[in-house]
């Protein structure tokens, strides 16, 4: 049997780039802040995610919320814009 399809955020990509920018981190750094145990992060993974081609797990999801100070909602509503405005001070 194959997958169902089901929708996607289409602006998570860019979300998750912005996070990243906007504490100025690089991608391995990105990677050190998150620290998702059990599952393994690399440079290559989050290209992937910032450029909408592949979705990160849920736990993954759950920190870059954490990290940004942002409901996960925030990520994954495309009706839900996210600025720089909108991280903790």
């Amino acid at each position: 049997m194959g997958r169902a399809h089901r929708s996607r955020p289409k602006m998570l990509g860019a979300k998750l780039w912005l996070i990243r920018t906007h504490f100025g981190l690089t991608q391995p750094a990105l990677i050190k802040q998150l620290s998702v145990k059990g599952e393994k992060l690399y440079p290559s993974s989050i290209s992937l995610y910032e450029k909408g081609e592949r979705e990160p797990s849920l736990l993954v999801l759950l920190r870059y919320a954490r990290f940004a100070g942002v409901p996960m909602e925030v990520l994954v509503d495309d009706k839900i814009r996210l600025g720089h405005k909108d991280f903790p001070d």
